[in-house]
């Protein structure tokens, strides 16, 4: 069922398994624990930072699907994307699995895009076992989007640091444990910011936008939810997500909204306004929250992963950054919402 920009799953499908691979960096976070897999060496025994992406992806996905008691050759389709240019570490992933694929790009958002596509396609009965992912390399994507870290350019405070790491998830249309029950589409907002250095403050109104349509649609209360958290917004964009919705007359209760970007790594960790990355959603949401909603600690979780969809080009020839977010409800069995 649709109702404005919200997928309602008539048949909710399940989350039988999820996977969470990280970088040095993140062992050293406070979520080290919800990670199956961390690693100490940012090279992961390859000889380019792009290659130990694809193999981050590589391995969360072949964790997930051996989590979910499954093979490789079970998988129908495989939904993912990244932000390197032409989705190279999904596609390559895509090369290992040797399934079929969807390549997907929503820059930061792309760990609620293609598992909001990947929901939709089971609850609609055209799959049965749907294997969705994301991932990120702090080194491949300063490369990319910034300079190469081996240049040591000084960053300012509003900048962010992207996440080395990949997440996964196999949904299947039966089982128990955790459902995908709505998702909100986003919209691209763009308020003109151009500075590649503030994603937190240009991602921030395009959360705000799919955050008030999501209760608008499904006309809910602002406690509906035990927990709400936007992708990476940062220390400068989540209190800026905070005043929108206030002034839109949607009061989020703090102890419910937070973020994933100032969820990963620990305050004194040198990372200037927090994490970023399509890997702080994918991970924060396939390790860490699904660990607590497993544990009961978690009924309902709103997951608005954010997304800022410049490119080196786009940036290089002066234009602003389009941003979008799009949210994932993710329900236990027998939740009842956040009251």
């Amino acid at each position: 069922m649709i109702q404005g920009r919200t997928w309602t799953f008539a048949n909710p499908p399940f989350i039988a398994a999820s996977s969470a691979v990280g970088g040095p960096f993140e062992a050293q976070g406070p979520l080290a624990d919800d990670f199956d897999l961390l690693h100490q060496d940012l090279w992961l025994g390859q000889d380019s930072y792009e290659k130990a992406e694809k193999k981050l992806l590589e391995q969360a996905c072949e964790r997930a699907i051996d989590k979910a008691g499954m093979r490789k050759e079970d998988i129908q389709f495989f939904l993912a994307g990244d932000l390197m240019d032409q989705v190279i570490s999904s596609s390559f992933t895509a090369r290992t699995l040797a399934v079929p694929y969807l390549g997907l790009f929503g820059a930061c958002s792309t760990s609620m895009e293609g598992l909001a596509l990947g929901a939709l396609l089971v609850d609609g009965g055209y799959a049965e076992r749907v294997l969705v992912g994301t991932s990120s390399h702090n080194a491949s994507v300063e490369k990319q989007f910034r300079y190469p870290t081996e240049y040591g350019a000084q960053k300012p405070p509003t900048s962010q640091w992207s996440v080395t790491g990949a997440g996964a998830a196999v949904l299947q249309p039966n089982g128990d444990g955790v459902r995908v029950t709505r998702a909100t589409v986003g919209r691209v907002v763009d308020m003109g910011i151009q500075d590649p250095f503030n994603m937190g403050a240009a991602m921030a109104p395009a959360a705000v936008d799919t955050i008030e349509a999501h209760f608008r649609d499904l006309d809910l209360s602002t406690t509906e939810y035990d927990l709400i958290l936007t992708g990476d917004l940062g220390r400068v964009g989540h209190p800026i997500a905070s005043d929108l919705l206030a002034k839109h007359g949607l009061q989020l209760p703090e102890d419910r909204f937070g973020d994933c970007g100032l969820m990963i790594y620990r305050k004194d960790q040198p990372v200037q306004a927090g994490a970023s990355g399509c890997a702080s959603s994918a991970c924060v949401t396939y390790g860490h929250i699904l660990n607590r909603m497993r544990k009961g600690e978690l009924c309902k979780v709103l997951i608005v992963a954010t997304g800022a969809l410049l490119s080196p080009l786009s940036y290089q020839q002066k234009e602003s950054i389009p941003c979008i977010a799009h949210a994932v409800t993710l329900e236990s069995e027998g939740g009842n919402g956040g009251s």
